[in-house]
């Protein structure tokens, strides 16, 4: 073997790029990844530059003295690298070494190089996060190559079972969050017609903040709600159960419509973790089979009014959404005549806001012209049809950006209407 370089050995603390040369005629693999040795031993260094020169890799080889210029270069690298590691170096001994590059650098692959009488250290050093381990005293040039594929090979591997283990926990987030912000009407007959339909947007993989609720009482009176927290994500969805399953509370325990919504800003404000998160509310109250229905609105979008196969975009008076100012919000009742033929259609602002065109959005007039177009159909097909139509329109701009939330609500007729 020749002397190591001298630039190398004269200064210890020198990092150096060693080149690999190949023969020519001879198959090569291009592994497409950097190869990183991190070695104070200039000797040991020059042995995996000779028998990586003489592999079937092809790929050049990176030097480093110690951990911290090792990790110095993996900061600033994007492709794919793997780390030749020697656990005897300066600045750190032992498998420290390892936590440090599994810690700071989760995507690179490890191949730890030991000594002879260190094969339960190399044992360990892949319990501890290394791809592989190879003895310096039989290294040889396949097996070093054969090292490295294995290792580039197993971290990808690794990245994709975490990948597929973080969509199975994104999955089942996303079923107890579903369970508790789109829950099951509590009708108490069939006297009413309830139904929901909620869809996901494409910019988020948690449901966001988006929630309703439907509850009959005793008394025959049918209470629903839908709202919105601003925001994406866990916490916005959380607060949206909260907010969802206090409301329920509320009606149940016979709580007056106007002090239900003080109640959730009270509650909005306690448990936000955002002090300027704010959430939209409409609520209604239907009386038992009554030719009216009682709204009360916080911020939240105007709501579509069906008689028969007419349909009108209809804006109650309302107040501030909750949150906003809190303490300050003052809201009123507004009382909607409603045929018996007639219908209440609620939902959140990302059934509307979706883009059409570059600087376009359906906006509240689209929604309306396509739901007057849409005025024949029964309650399901209905808002099937309007979601499917806004999702569309916003296709060939990435599709609704927003979770979208609707219901349709009203009394069904009986026999002899």
């Amino acid at each position: 073997m020749s002397e190591p370089r001298a630039s190398a050995s004269a200064h210890p603390a020198a990092s150096v790029t060693l080149p690999v040369q190949h023969g020519s005629g001879r198959s090569v693999w291009n592994v497409d990844a950097a190869i990183l040795l991190v070695e104070d031993d200039a000797g040991d260094a020059l042995l995996v530059e000779e028998m990586l020169a003489d592999s079937e890799l092809e790929s050049g080889l990176i030097w480093r003295k110690t951990l911290a210029e090792g990790l110095t270069f993996l900061q600033t690298v994007s492709t794919p690298v793997c780390v030749l590691l020697d656990l005897h170096l300066p600045d750190v001994h032992g498998l420290l070494a390892v936590t440090q590059i599994v810690e700071t650098t989760p995507d690179a692959a490890i191949v730890v190089l030991t000594g002879l009488a260190e094969a339960e250290a190399g044992l360990t050093a892949v319990a501890t996060g290394a791809q592989d381990y190879l003895a310096k005293d039989r290294l040889d040039p396949q097996a070093l190559s054969r090292a490295i594929r294995y290792a580039l090979q197993r971290k990808q591997v690794e990245r994709a079972a975490a990948a597929l283990r973080a969509n199975q926990l994104m999955a089942r987030e996303n079923a107890r969050l579903e369970r508790g912000l789109l829950p099951v009407p509590l009708l108490r007959d069939q006297s009413f017609d309830a139904v929901a339909r909620y869809q996901p947007g494409r910019a988020h993989g948690l449901l966001s903040g988006d929630f309703y609720d439907v509850v009959q009482t005793p008394d025959g009176t049918v209470h629903a709600v839908i709202g919105d927290v601003s925001g994406h994500g866990a916490a916005e969805a959380a607060l949206g159960v909260c907010l969802r399953v206090a409301w329920r509370t509320a009606v149940l325990c016979d709580t007056d419509p106007l002090e239900q919504i003080r109640l959730l800003e009270a509650i909005l404000v306690a448990e936000r973790s955002d002090p300027h998160a704010f959430a939209t509310v409409t609520s209604l109250v239907f009386p038992p089979h009554a030719g009216h229905v009682r709204v009360v609105r916080a911020g939240h979008p105007g709501l579509l009014v069906r008689r028969g196969t007419e349909v009108e975009w209809v804006e109650p008076e309302g107040g501030m959404a909750l949150g906003l100012l809190p303490g300050a919000g003052q809201w009123s009742t507004t009382e909607l005549a409603l045929p018996s033929d007639g219908g209440v259609v609620l939902f959140t602002d990302g059934l509307f806001e979706g883009r059409t065109g570059p600087d376009s959005r359906l906006g509240e007039e689209g929604l309306l012209a396509m739901a007057r177009r849409l005025g024949d159909l029964a309650a399901r097909p209905f808002i099937d049809a309007l979601v499917a139509g806004a999702t569309e329109g916003a296709s060939p701009y990435g599709g609704l950006a927003d979770d979208v939330a609707v219901l349709h609500l009203g009394w069904r007729k009986t026999p002899h209407e």
